[in-house]
């Protein structure tokens, strides 16, 4: 795999978890990053922290590094170049991908470590 280059959001994220048969968050995008996922079981949110409703269950403290550029759908091995060294220094990852890139949110207390051992691994990231 060669090289890939990441970039550091800047917010602290939560990850959010409701009920799948409660109505859709009334909640407007904000923050450098937002995501929102209904499955027959739940609707899974990571939002900006500050934007957390109380009555939510959330996971808060994470922290979001950006693949830089536009992947195809055809290229395989992405995430596993990035999971994997991680793993191996046991940081837990939360992934997520969009139509033109992918995502990696790991732990806020791990950013630091997260970051050394993708650089270890060969990838560059931009802070």
């Amino acid at each position: 795999m060669k090289t890939l280059t990441l970039k550091i959001l800047p917010d602290e994220l939560s990850v959010c978890r409701l009920p799948s048969d409660a109505p859709p968050p009334a909640l407007e995008p904000e923050g450098n990053f937002f995501s929102l996922t209904r499955t027959t079981d739940e609707w899974s949110l990571v939002v900006s922290s500050a934007h957390v409703d109380p009555e939510w269950e959330a996971e808060p403290g994470w922290r979001c590094l950006e693949l830089v550029g536009t992947f195809d759908f055809s290229l395989t091995g992405i995430m596993s170049a990035l999971a994997g060294p991680l793993a191996t220094a046991g940081i837990s990852i939360f992934p997520m991908a969009t139509w033109s890139t992918d995502f990696l949110l790991v732990r806020a207390g791990d950013l630091d470590e997260a970051c050394r051992v993708l650089e270890r691994a060969g990838h560059l990231v931009t802070r």
